[in-house]
């Protein structure tokens, strides 16, 4: 089947362009158009008073999106926010004060954390292990075996590594061996809505996060977090907003809202929830779920990869860092050769948009591709690359 019918503005927008990063920013289908728009008119209509319907009406339709995608008993237990970090910095927040935090994580993380705890580690604030995630054969025993070693105050690790696309296997069996009472962040960015994912074993133990930017098809400003209820009631950086819903009086102390919301920040645009409530709601419509968006670029990906080494290109499967055939392969395929910089750059030049990551060159795929942009993309690469 193909989508790009419902693609027509961003393809339209730049016919020439080959887009091939659907990892980064994803292309928007037309619903989401529809709920900017949405989102203007409120604003215009009730002015003070669309908070009202923000809040009352299209918070919540988003809350239900992201439960119904991941499989969560309750929709109160997540939580937006404009990014990614905001989220993290609260519940960095939460960590011991009199000692250095104790965390456990990988080498892959997303600059996001990776950057964020580095900055924390070089004033002693936190100790930080890093597990290598490669290779990756053995990275859930090696892992698995540091989780159990602890004692941590928080653990934190990918369940897709945005360097590779490669996806962890039995997030489940992992978590199980870190103790109870420590948190755990899953960052889920690079598999929501990308990858098959039910959260419902661990929805009451662990934090994750993820956001519209990519394979929600939302755009920015709509990240969120799962925060299961018992887990860090009290973060210290908080925003007015996170006292919303309190239901406890207190006549000392800061409130907190007694779910989700206590993460909350302060006033927000509130565009991107109107781009991803329309966006969820026509996948619905068109019975586009994780499983059948992947199931649909598995097969553009495959095609792709076999087509490269036809093409006699600069790169080939050999420098795939996961196979294209793999099941822990996620929606993009990553090449690692010394020249991906270089090729990187002629493939912009060439309005072929794809991305680098150090000697890692990667090329995703979304539902606006079908296969007749496999052979097209390839001649075009050829052709700058020549």
């Amino acid at each position: 089947m193909s989508y790009k019918s419902h693609f027509s503005r961003a393809l339209g927008a730049d016919p020439d362009r080959v887009h091939f990063a659907a990892h980064s920013h994803h292309l928007w289908p037309d619903a989401s158009h529809d709920g900017q728009m949405r989102a203007w008119d409120d604003a215009a209509r009730l002015a003070d008073r669309k908070w009202d319907r923000v809040l009352g009406e299209v918070y919540p339709a988003a809350q239900a999106h992201v439960a119904r995608i991941l499989g969560l008993p309750q929709p109160s237990t997540v939580v937006f926010a404009p990014n990614t970090h905001d989220l993290v910095v609260r519940i960095l927040s939460g960590l011991p004060l009199t000692r250095p935090a104790r965390i456990l994580t990988t080498d892959s993380e997303f600059h996001s954390f990776r950057r964020q705890v580095a900055r924390l580690e070089e004033d002693a604030l936190v100790e930080v292990t890093r597990i290598p995630c490669e290779p990756f054969a053995t990275f859930a025993e090696r892992f698995g075996a540091a989780a159990t070693s602890g004692p941590w105050d928080l653990v934190f690790l990918s369940h897709v590594f945005f360097r590779s696309g490669w996806i962890v296997p039995d997030l489940q069996a992992l978590v199980a061996k870190v103790a109870a009472a420590t948190p755990v962040v899953v960052d889920g960015y690079h598999g929501f809505c990308a990858v098959e994912t039910d959260l419902g074993p661990l929805a009451e133990r662990v934090f994750y996060v993820a956001g519209g930017y990519k394979y929600a098809m939302s755009g920015e400003g709509v990240c969120f977090l799962h925060a299961p209820h018992a887990l860090m009631p009290r973060p210290r950086v908080t925003g007015w907003y996170a006292s919303f819903g309190a239901l406890a009086a207190r006549t000392t102390g800061v409130p907190y809202s007694e779910d989700a919301g206590r993460f909350l920040g302060s006033t927000f645009d509130p565009s991107g929830l109107y781009r991803f409530v329309a966006v969820m709601d026509w996948m619905v419509q068109v019975g586009l779920d994780a499983k059948t968006a992947r199931a649909h670029t598995r097969r553009l990906a495959e095609a792709f990869s076999r087509a490269v080494d036809a093409a006699g290109l600069p790169f080939s499967s050999r420098d795939l860092v996961v196979p294209a055939e793999s099941p822990q392969r996620a929606q993009f395929l990553t090449y690692d050769f010394a020249d991906a910089k270089a090729v990187h750059e002629r493939l912009m030049a060439a309005n072929v948009i794809t991305d680098v990551r150090d000697t890692r060159l990667r090329f995703g795929f979304g539902v606006y591709h079908d296969a007749a942009d496999v052979p097209a993309g390839i001649a075009r690469i050829a052709q700058a690359l020549r």
